[in-house]
C-alpha cells in the first residue's frame, strides 16, 4: 500500500510572480507603489502629469535606465496580473572592478498589503541575477537611516554596509 502524499496546508499560498519591464499602463501603479510606504494608494487617485511623463519616457528610451515591475498572476501568454512591487535599476559603466557596470538599486517598493511573503525577496534576488546576466560586477542601493527593517532585509540579501552616502538637494 503506497502512502498518498499529504495535501498541503490551505493556509500555504503561494503566487506565481513575473518580474518585467515597465509599460506606460504601469506607469499610474508604480506611482501609487512610490507615493505612500505605509499604505494602499489607489492610482486612479494620482495625476499622471507631464513631468511624471517626461521622466518615463526618458527611463523607457535610455538602455542604461529601467523601472522594473513585480507582477502576480499573469496568465500563460504573460498577460493580465497585478503589479505588487518595483524598483528601477541604473546601470553605471566604470573604470573600477575591471571596467564592469555596476547595477544602482532605488526607489524599490512592495504593496503595503502585500509585506512580509516574500515578495521582496522575489523582487530583489531576481534583479540581482538580471544584473549579473548582464555582466554587472557589483549591484549597489541606498536605504534612509531610519529604515531599519529595510536595513535588516537588505542584509538577509548579502548587502553589506560599506559606505556612507550623501544628498544634496538642488
Amino acid at each position: 500500500m503506497v502512502d498518498a502524499m499529504p495535501a498541503a496546508p490551505e493556509s500555504v499560498h503561494v503566487t506565481a510572480v513575473t518580474l518585467r519591464p515597465a509599460t506606460r499602463a504601469d506607469l499610474p501603479t508604480v506611482l501609487a507603489l512610490l507615493a505612500d510606504e505605509e499604505r494602499v494608494v489607489d492610482p486612479a487617485t494620482l495625476v499622471v502629469d507631464e513631468a511624471y511623463e517626461q521622466a518615463f519616457a526618458a527611463i523607457d528610451a535610455d538602455p542604461r535606465n529601467e523601472i522594473l515591475v513585480l507582477v502576480e498572476g499573469v496568465d500563460d501568454q504573460g498577460e493580465g496580473g497585478r503589479v505588487v512591487g518595483c524598483l528601477q535599476v541604473t546601470y553605471i559603466p566604470g573604470l573600477g572592478k575591471g571596467g564592469a557596470e555596476r547595477a544602482l538599486i532605488e526607489a524599490v517598493r512592495v504593496r503595503a498589503d502585500r509585506r512580509g511573503g516574500g515578495l521582496g525577496r522575489i523582487l530583489m534576488e531576481r534583479t540581482i541575477e538580471r544584473a549579473r546576466t548582464r555582466g554587472c560586477a557589483l549591484v549597489q542601493l541606498t536605504s534612509n537611516k531610519r529604515r531599519k527593517d529595510a536595513h535588516r532585509f537588505y542584509g538577509g540579501l548579502g548587502f553589506a554596509r560599506s559606505h556612507d552616502g550623501f544628498k544634496l538637494a538642488l
